[in-house]
């Protein structure tokens, strides 16, 4: 199993990683943002990606992005295809996201919002901690990503105060 940043090689696994996501959400009947293929291939092509890649078969993704004028950064996307789930690679992919998104914009605070528990717990590992979703980006942009997410309609009638989701956030000026 390789864990690596993704690069124009992996473009050709844009497809299946879409599809996994939105097999994923159906499979969980939680919210879970969907995404294209062609957005991920924006990822892919900005070196915002981490890819497991198994003997040439997809195993598992997760993606970055910069919010709130490089305030901000996102993990999204995580997700392993259902043969691999249960042997621990989603740790290992949101590890090596984390790590890279510190190497790479070292003085961003770094959050995610999840309704799944094994990424909290993941995140918590981390180093991230629960939040109030005031303490998240402000940047419009992000939380219209939200609107694929079948609990859409909780944010907006909370005025992005509240959904289902948990935010979690790492502040590396508190680590320090």
């Amino acid at each position: 199993m390789k864990i690596e940043i993704a690069s124009l090689k992996h473009i050709k696994y844009c497809k299946i990683i879409s599809d996994t996501i939105s097999d994923s959400a159906k499979v969980r009947g939680t919210g879970i943002a969907l995404r294209t293929p062609e957005y991920i291939e924006t990822k892919i092509r900005n070196n915002n990606a981490i890819i497991a890649i198994d003997d040439k078969k997809f195993a598992g993704f997760c993606y970055i992005e910069i919010w709130g004028h490089g305030k901000y950064v996102a993990h999204s996307g995580l997700i392993v295809s259902p043969e691999y789930r249960g042997i621990g690679l989603a740790k290992k992919i949101k590890k090596k996201t984390f790590n890279y998104s510190k190497e790479k914009y070292p003085d961003t605070k770094i959050f995610g919002i999840t309704t799944g528990l094994a990424v909290m717990k993941i995140n918590y590992s981390l180093g991230y901690k629960p939040v109030t979703f005031s303490e998240l980006t402000d940047d419009k942009e992000f939380w219209k990503g939200c609107q694929t997410c079948k609990n859409y309609d909780i944010l907006q009638r909370t005025k992005r105060k509240m959904c289902l989701c948990t935010g979690m956030l790492y502040n590396p000026k508190k680590i320090k």
